[in-house]
């Protein structure tokens, strides 16, 4: 089989060549392009059996154009960038690379809940123009209540990682789990008596704007709001409004409705008390190689059926 990844996924191709040593030595032909070129995309993949790729939109055009297409292996968690419908109905494999980031979101869920307490970004901004005072004291999150929203591997790690910082974790879950240290409670409870809330849910039609004015509305006006999730599940304008009106006391963002860059009129550039972060959360060199792991043997798994 042809299998063509079409982006390097943040390593050498020398790596990625390397790690997929047993697919060539098994007489499959392995094609590493070393940039990303979304452009390109159909030309590179034209002939592939099977695609490697990360968060690149791939729609119905793209698999009109790949008609020997069997396998995607994708280098990410989500899969809504992906046309789930149209690999179903000719047949398309597809697999993520579950897990690979699940330290790399939970510790930027962690950075950005102590960032945005501490001012990091405004001090920064002070000391760098060698004026002015540092902003007003912060905060610190130890013996604040954290609200998880979404339990899986991403939502369980930060509640961990909270609680080694002293933080009382309640959660919200679509179905009952029993984590240790951790209260389950109801969507309105949360919202109510977290200081802190993160999201970690996965994009569906059910959780695209789970957070509008109305949950803002019910969150504490010292509350913060972290999503390292996907951006449609916060409603960006209802968020926006929020912050300028002081109904809570800062956001943390390192996804949004499109990928980074932005547009210049998106409401949240000229929002206060925001950190805004171009969608890092995954980018670590070790989630990086984990990932790359899974992806290939995701492959070698379909190839030896």
């Amino acid at each position: 089989m042809k299998i063509v990844f079409l982006e390097p996924l943040g390593l050498s191709v020398e790596r990625i060549e390397n790690e997929c040593e047993l697919l060539k030595a098994s007489g499959h032909e392995v094609v590493v392009y070393p940039d990303r070129c979304p452009e390109k995309n159909i030309e590179r993949a034209a002939d592939a059996d099977i695609v490697i790729e990360s968060n690149m939109p791939l729609r119905k055009d793209f698999f009109d154009a790949c008609p020997n297409l069997k396998m995607l292996s994708i280098a990410f968690t989500g899969l809504d960038h992906i046309d789930l419908k149209e690999c179903e109905r000719r047949g398309i494999v597809v697999k993520n690379a579950a897990g690979y980031s699940t330290e790399a979101v939970a510790e930027e869920a962690i950075c950005m809940m102590i960032g945005l307490y501490r001012h990091v970004i405004e001090n920064d901004k002070i000391t760098r123009n060698c004026c002015g005072v540092p902003m007003a004291p912060g905060r610190e999150i130890a013996n604040k209540t954290l609200g998880v929203v979404g339990l899986g591997a991403i939502g369980q790690r930060t509640a961990t990682l909270a609680q080694a910082f002293g933080c009382k974790v309640i959660a919200w879950n679509r179905t009952p789990k029993e984590i240790e240290g951790v209260t389950i409670v109801d969507k309105e409870t949360l919202f109510k008596e977290s200081d802190i809330v993160t999201l970690h849910i996965a994009l569906n039609d059910e959780t695209r704007d789970f957070v509008t004015a109305k949950e803002i509305a019910s969150m504490k006006d010292t509350a913060i709001i972290i999503n390292a999730a996907r951006g449609p599940i916060i409603n960006a304008q209802n968020l926006a409004d929020a912050l300028r009106d002081g109904k809570i006391a800062g956001a943390a963002l390192d996804v949004y409705d499109v990928e980074p860059p932005l547009d210049k009129n998106n409401p949240l550039l000229s929002a206060p008390n925001t950190m805004l972060l171009p969608h890092i959360g995954f980018a670590t060199k070790e989630a990086f190689e984990l990932r790359l792991c899974i992806v290939v043997r995701n492959v070698e798994n379909f190839c030896n059926r």
